[in-house]
């Protein structure tokens, strides 16, 4: 498999796709979901909530945290999250505009 030649792409265009990585797959789908139905700090029971490894879910933490969609705060020893409100309205401003780009479409094809 080749390399990604990010640089090529608007600044957009890779925040698009970054969107849409961290949206394909179903654990951190699944981990997003449980964090606004709780709509308060998880610090340890997602392992037993979403079903997967502690390291798995700490993988998909990690992306989710990284993208900049949840945030982390150390309480002890743990580390408890929550939906970053800021950067999850900006990722929808963001989507919302590029899955919408159809309501101006001509007829073609």
């Amino acid at each position: 498999m080749g390399l990604v030649k990010t640089e090529i792409f608007t600044d957009e265009q890779n925040t698009i796709a970054l969107f849409a990585k961290v949206f394909g797959h179903p654990a951190r789908v699944a981990i997003l979901q449980h964090l606004f139905k709780l709509n308060s700090c998880i610090c340890g029971d997602l392992v037993l909530e979403i079903g997967l490894a502690q390291p798995t879910i700490s993988q998909h933490l990690k992306e989710l945290k990284n993208l900049g969609l949840i945030k982390g705060n150390i309480s002890g020893t743990s580390v408890c999250y929550c939906i970053n409100d800021e950067n999850w309205s900006k990722m929808k401003d963001t989507m919302y505009l590029f899955l919408n780009q159809d309501t101006a479409k001509t007829n073609c094809c």
